[in-house]
């Protein structure tokens, strides 16, 4: 029998603008609006939160599925 590990990476606000280009005020209007996943607190009663990296993973390219393409002209 097999066993897979997964690991998940938790990003910080201070990775995600290296990650997905845009600034922290960018990054926290979207998440405002509801347009940019919610980060998750790392420990109950504490201030530091983050995000899995799979999730923004998956929001990036559910970004690059939904936009239209570039016109190269």
């Amino acid at each position: 029998m097999e066993h897979t590990t997964k690991s998940h990476c938790v990003l910080r606000m201070k990775d995600l603008p290296k990650k997905i280009g845009y600034q922290p005020s960018t990054i926290y209007q979207l998440i405002s609006k509801g347009q940019f996943p919610v980060p998750f607190k790392l420990t109950p009663s504490g201030r530091a939160a983050g995000w899995l990296e799979s999730t923004i993973d998956e929001w990036i390219s559910s970004q690059a599925s939904s936009s239209e393409p570039l016109d190269s002209n």
